[in-house]
């Protein structure tokens, strides 16, 4: 019998000495190609012209059908579900009874009782052992990325075009598109074939993801990058895929908030070990024997706007009390770092501020249209105005027990900026909602 989470914690001895990886290899997505015509023309194709991403592999799926799908996804996430139409996304919050962020996800109704939630499978995990255990009339089924999936395509194909000429791209492919809200969908077209174009997009810039059946992915995929020659179309690659959403402001996959609560025990001991809960790292120069200096809440992210007080749900009356204490901000530090070629690296760094912890990365990345590295963090409310100077203490704690030499870490200096860092995403990429 495969062991659970709560036995590999146990064995471990704390959730730190389960996760903690040093020097682990950085996310990348499967299947598609580490570089099509170079990472750094692909970062700068949703400025110049447009970004094409194959968004089909690395996501996983889970649907939820049946008359209490809407009140299992009510009951376990914090979303305003009063106004949710058919062809709606939202940015879909999970937190626990103590208020820590389980996860989010892309959550898109597909039908009165029908819902995809879409992302990593931390949220994912939480539905579905609510929707099993809580007594829910519904059904669930499930597709992991084709990292996991064992063979086959994947159910659904996506694929994304983003940049100034995006528009007029998905209007040569499917004719004219009526007038859609940021992170709505509409129904299109192409030969007999059915996908909903919905305006969403990881870069922050115009453009549209176009979702329908896997088996109809090779076809809009051919119809996209023929049609996009005359537009400079860009395939993007896997390295410059896993920096995009710096600019852009979003963190991926921060540590679920669900290891230490006893009332999650039940939890984790339905959760496998190998589960992304027993398998996501951590790492860097930061480390805390306490898994939860690692939580975070919503609030801290910027998903206050997706947070909605009007119904019941897990973590309601601890998310109200965190919200008049938010003690972190989300910025974007622009690092004094010269060194050559990609890069990637999603551990949590230390932040200084005259020799003193005052926040910890969560995400750095080349990124070639800003002239050099970016870092999402997390930083105390005092430091977070634009123009202060930190430093980030880079380097890989070996871990618990160990001892570190503080002179073999390297100290870059940086800059806070806000985030999103792009001007787009920070004041135009959510208008008309």
């Amino acid at each position: 019998m495969a062991q659970t989470l709560q036995e590999a914690i146990d064995e471990a001895g704390s959730p730190v000495r389960l996760l903690w990886k040093p020097s682990a290899a950085p996310w990348t997505p499967p299947v598609i190609q580490p570089e099509y015509v170079g990472w750094a023309e692909e970062q700068a194709a949703s400025n110049d012209a447009v970004a094409f991403s194959d968004l089909s592999h690395h996501m996983s799926d889970l649907f939820i059908e049946g008359p209490d799908a809407l009140r299992l996804l009510s009951d376990s996430s914090a979303n305003n579900y009063k106004t949710f139409e058919i062809g709606q996304a939202k940015q879909f919050i999970a937190v626990t009874a103590r208020g820590h962020l389980v996860s989010d996800g892309i959550l898109m109704r597909d039908a009165a009782d029908r819902f995809t939630l879409s992302g990593a499978p931390a949220s994912q995990n939480w539905v579905r052992y609510h929707g099993e255990t809580g007594g829910y009339s519904v059904e669930i089924g499930s597709d992991p990325d084709s990292a996991h999936r064992g063979g086959g395509d994947p159910v659904l194909c996506r694929f994304q075009i983003q940049g100034p000429h995006a528009v007029a791209l998905a209007e040569k492919v499917f004719g004219p598109l009526p007038k859609t809200k940021f992170f709505h969908s509409t129904a299109v077209e192409l030969e007999g074939r059915q996908y909903r174009a919905f305006r969403h997009g990881m870069t922050a810039q115009p453009g549209y993801e176009f979702i329908g059946a896997g088996a109809d992915g090779a076809f809009l995929k051919e119809s996209l990058l023929g049609a996009g020659e005359e537009f400079g179309i860009v395939h993007v690659g896997g390295l410059a895929y896993s920096t995009n959403g710096i600019e852009s402001g979003w963190i991926p996959t921060q540590p679920p908030g669900i290891y230490t609560s006893p009332e999650l025990g039940g939890y984790r001991s339905w959760l496998s070990r190998d589960s992304y809960e027993g398998r996501k790292p951590l790492s860097g120069s930061f480390l805390s024997e306490d898994i939860e200096a690692y939580y975070c809440t919503p609030y801290e992210l910027g998903y206050g706007r997706s947070i909605s007080f009007n119904h019941d749900f897990i973590g309601r009356d601890a998310l109200q009390e965190k919200r008049e204490d938010v003690r972190r901000t989300k910025v974007t530090l622009v690092l004094e770092d010269d060194r050559p070629g990609f890069f990637v690296d999603y551990g949590r760094h230390r932040i200084e501020a005259d020799g003193a912890l005052v926040g910890t990365t969560c995400h750095i990345g080349s990124i070639a249209p800003a002239g050099g590295p970016l870092a999402l963090a997390l930083v105390a409310n005092e430091h977070a105005e634009p123009g202060t100077s930190v430093t980030v203490v880079w380097g890989e704690h070996p871990g618990p027990g160990a001892s570190v030499d503080e002179g073999a870490y390297t100290r870059i200096r940086a800059t806070v900026q806000p985030s999103p860092y792009n001007e787009f995403a920070r004041t135009q990429y959510r208008k008309d909602t």
